[in-house]
């Protein structure tokens, strides 16, 4: 006899896979690390895949075995709409399994310099990963926790502004007369 499937689980994952489809970007936090990273994505196969390293973005300690938070945005509003625990496998490059991944991810690289040979680089150099819903849905509307999501911003070589040149003004203004 099949198990009986709850209609909150069924529209829980509904959520989730329509939510990873729309949205481009998603937070994914590995266990242990502690702040979420954004990564592009497509969805495939009832999964999250990512391809990373190399000379893609970076998967900052996501690792094969190991388990994950990956969090979703709403598309229209850009605030958080869910988040749930995802198990992190790598798929094998060449296999059946890697090569659906690439097909979407393929759809979604933009700017890629090597667009026609972009899977055998990808094949070469990176990781692709699956991170597959491992359980309930941790966030979802009407079950926001109420802490604030607030976090340290990641270390950077930026700067601010740095003040105008002194004779900046005068060439813009000498142009205007």
């Amino acid at each position: 006899m099949e198990p009986t499937i709850a209609a909150d689980d069924l529209l829980d994952r509904a959520l989730l896979e329509e939510a990873a489809k729309k949205s481009g970007l998603l937070w994914v936090r590995a266990d242990g690390q502690p702040q979420a990273r954004p990564v592009w994505h497509a969805w495939h196969d009832g999964a999250v895949v990512v391809v990373g390293d190399g000379a893609e973005q970076p998967l900052h300690g996501l690792t094969a075995g190991q388990g994950a938070e990956v969090t979703v945005r709403s598309k229209d509003k850009w605030g958080r709409l869910t988040a749930w625990p995802a198990r992190v496998s790598e798929l094998a490059p060449g296999s059946e399994a890697w090569a659906g991944a690439v097909e979407e991810l393929k759809g979604k690289r933009l700017n890629a310099p090597d667009t026609d040979t972009i899977g055998d680089r990808w094949a070469r150099e990176c990781r692709v990963l699956r991170l597959e819903p491992a359980g309930a849905l941790s966030e979802k509307p009407g079950a926001m926790p109420e802490v604030s999501h607030q976090a340290v911003p990641m270390p950077t070589d930026a700067t601010t502004r740095q003040p105008i040149p002194a004779g900046l003004p005068k060439l813009l203004f000498k142009r205007s007369r």
